[in-house]
């Protein structure tokens, strides 16, 4: 039986803590992106969980983040974020602000296990299937869940934040990528 990397393990455990066992799937290639995901797993492109990061200005000078969990077939509209998480400014994460705030890369940012506890906003369009793919932790990794389970787990608040019409997906855009917003 292949080791579980150190960042699978973070995802696994983290759905442990709230009772819920989940399977890891690697992936020889990329799911780097929400097309390629939806590709190796076999899944419409609206099943793939794109864990985004964004961050708004705080009064102290720091930064307020929110992780979006969003269909893969949408892109974020920052103007609905924004009134959803009651904060101006908001805006994508850096790669590096990304990594500081969850403890993974993008392209592999999972809706669970982050370095520290951040506020989850999903959107309910990936309420439409009965199961989505999210990423482990890598950028070749991914977990089946069912969405209602999925905000279990992330804790999240479900609310409408993706654009009226979902633009072309972009190929280069990772899954976990805010330039994937």
């Amino acid at each position: 039986m292949p080791e579980t990397l150190p960042a699978h393990q973070r995802v696994l455990d983290a759905a442990a803590r709230k009772g819920v066992a989940l399977e890891i799937v690697t992936f020889p290639e990329s799911t780097h992106t929400a097309l390629e995901a939806a590709a190796a797993v076999g899944a419409e492109l609206g099943q793939i969980v794109k864990s985004l990061v964004f961050v708004a200005p705080a009064e102290n000078g720091s930064l307020t983040p929110f992780v979006v969990l969003t269909s893969g077939a949408n892109r974020v509209d920052l103007g609905r974020l924004a009134a959803v998480v009651g904060e101006a400014g908001i805006r994508r994460a850096t790669a590096r602000e990304a990594n500081d705030l969850t403890g993974f890369s993008i392209g592999g940012i999972p809706p669970i296990g982050h370095r520290q506890p951040l506020r989850v906003v999903m959107d309910p369009d990936l309420g439409r299937y009965p199961v989505v793919w999210a990423a482990a932790g890598t950028a070749n990794a991914v977990f089946a869940v069912p969405p209602g389970t999925l905000r279990t787990l992330a804790n999240a608040t479900v609310a409408p934040i993706a654009e009226d019409e979902a633009s072309e997906p972009l190929a280069e855009a990772p899954a976990g990528n805010p330039a994937s917003a």
